[in-house]
């Protein structure tokens, strides 16, 4: 699988709620383009992303642009994953039922609900978010979209993982790394996989690590742009 960039494109921009778009008609022209190119395969993802309402995570006055597949700003200087890259980065994970999931980079919750999705029932999803006023924002957005059954979010320097809640069956970071943090492989149950863009910015090779037996095998999925990873081991 080659993943695509996760650049912002220029779009017509919008100063308030849906500005009479038809929500629901865009949901199901981007998840019918997603499917056609390739991101979206499994019926499970493809269900995940229908059910999970990507407005409800983004700022009033862009709503109209939810469904438009490119990144959008959620205030503090991060973004919301372009629709693109959160189906790539969801099938790469191959969430099954019952998984403990560990996010780092939530932004304002919206790939944390739709991992929920694919978990449910009697899995669970930690999504740490360094920024602390984001992190508060993330927590209320997962509430009124009703997923705080599955969904802990909590602010937290992810680049160092979540030691209280490990292991993880999966791992996986929504923000672009200077390298490979040595904490989040030792959060990793055996047979889990850690997906993480390694790079700078604009310029990251996404890899996914599957940790089985004490070792370590790493896998390039391609190319992606991402915001850059704070904290600790960010930059």
């Amino acid at each position: 699988m080659r993943v695509r960039s996760n650049r912002r494109s220029k779009d017509d921009s919008v100063s308030d709620g849906s500005g009479g778009r038809d929500l629901a008609r865009d949901k199901e022209l981007l998840i019918d383009s997603l499917k056609r190119r390739g991101y979206l395969r499994s019926s499970e993802a493809v269900m995940a992303m229908e059910k999970v309402p990507r407005e409800e995570f983004m700022p009033p006055e862009i709503r109209s642009m939810a469904y438009v597949d490119t990144p959008q700003p959620i205030g503090h200087g991060q973004t919301i994953s372009a629709p693109h890259m959160v189906a790539i980065m969801t099938e790469a994970l191959m969430l099954e039922t019952g998984h403990r999931v560990l996010e780092i980079g939530g932004g304002s919750g919206y790939h944390a609900a739709v991992v929920a999705e694919m978990v449910r029932p009697g899995g669970k999803v930690i999504s740490t978010e360094i920024v602390r006023e984001l992190a508060r924002e993330g927590a209320d957005n997962i509430r009124r979209a009703g997923y705080q059954d599955t969904v802990q979010f909590v602010q937290a320097d992810g680049s160092v993982g979540y030691p209280d809640g490990a292991p993880f069956d999966r791992i996986h970071v929504a923000c672009a790394s200077p390298g490979m943090p040595r904490e989040l492989t030792e959060q990793l149950a055996d047979g889990g996989f850690l997906l993480i863009p390694v790079g700078s910015g604009m310029f990251c090779d996404l890899i996914r690590i599957e940790k089985r037996g004490g070792k370590v095998r790493k896998e390039s999925l391609g190319g992606c742009s991402f915001v850059p990873m704070r904290g600790r081991h960010g930059f």
